[in-house]
């Protein structure tokens, strides 16, 4: 992707990408949140950077608060933009209310048009087969399931450092487990909780992104990494195209380091991708083996 957008300055070069809708280095942005986002805030978003952004995302059931006018102007943007809109995560507070609620929530998400059902369980506790159940539910009903797998109890919500070591976490196999059983089951794509990997804790668990990464592969899991010096670990480690979920007040600076124009010091200029001109005439390639993980804070 470059001058195809009729973006400016389009003499000089930038990391050619895929175009929308994307397979990998796709971009999921965060909405209303930590501060509201309406409908002109997100055009001047999208009308600016609207071609690297994949995904919109609802965040702590934010849109249970709002009118119904103003999430139908925001799915509605999102859409005129080729944008999809994902629910967040909010199913694991409608579980707790029962099954009737869950099943009048998932109606309700594709009534409104949502595109993508999140669903996590950070804070409870779910039999696995139950989630998976939910997954076919979701793509039964038309819409993208994407699970969130993670080694954190008690995740998502913003927890402090010392009340999450109480809680302790997992091995991370029983997340990759679980992260395969729902790719088998039909989900598109696997959301990765940062907490408990990069957020929230005293060292990065650099060994954990390497052994999904391994396992799962690249293009099958979204990393949560909201935070600038997460997402250029990751673009470093595993280049451009990386699946990752950033804040809204980030895309900008995010896509500056996916396109390599712009970095810190230790990525300025060594960002880079190559295409293919003549995929159908090019020779077969040889797999390239993922490069594992390294360094932290």
């Amino acid at each position: 992707m470059g001058s195809g957008i009729g973006r400016s300055f389009d003499f000089l070069p930038v990391n050619e990408r895929e175009g929308k809708p994307r397979r990998r280095g796709i971009t999921e942005m965060r909405g209303p949140y930590y501060a509201p986002v309406g409908k002109r805030y997100l055009q001047d978003i999208l009308e600016t950077m609207g071609a690297y952004i994949d995904i919109f995302k609802f965040s702590g059931g934010s849109f249970s608060l709002m009118p119904e006018k103003a999430v139908r102007e925001l799915i509605d943007t999102c859409h005129e933009h080729d944008v999809l809109v994902s629910t967040g995560g909010f199913i694991e507070r409608v579980l707790t209310h029962g099954g009737d609620a869950v099943d009048r929530y998932l109606e309700e998400c594709r009534r409104l048009k949502f595109d993508i059902v999140e669903i996590s369980s950070g804070f409870i506790t779910v039999p696995p087969n139950d989630l998976i159940g939910l997954v076919r539910k979701v793509s039964d009903l038309g819409m993208k399931p994407k699970p969130e797998v993670g080694i954190q109890f008690g995740a998502g919500g913003a927890s402090s450092v010392e009340e999450l070591e109480a809680e302790g976490t997992s091995d991370p196999s029983q997340a990759i487990r679980a992260a395969k059983l729902y790719l088998d089951a039909g989900a598109h794509l696997i959301m990765i909780e940062s907490e408990g990997i990069t957020e929230n804790v005293r060292k990065w668990r650099t060994d954990v992104v390497a052994r999904i990464v391994n396992e799962i592969g690249l293009d099958k899991v979204m990393f949560e990494a909201a935070d600038p010096e997460v997402f250029s670990w990751y673009i470093k480690n595993f280049g451009p195209e990386v699946n990752l979920f950033v804040d809204h007040s980030q895309v900008v600076q995010l896509e500056c380091l996916r396109s390599g124009i712009w970095g810190t010091k230790s990525t300025w200029g060594r960002v880079v991708t190559y295409k293919e001109k003549d995929r159908a005439a090019a020779p077969a390639k040889p797999k390239l083996v993922e490069p594992t993980a390294k360094g932290g804070r």
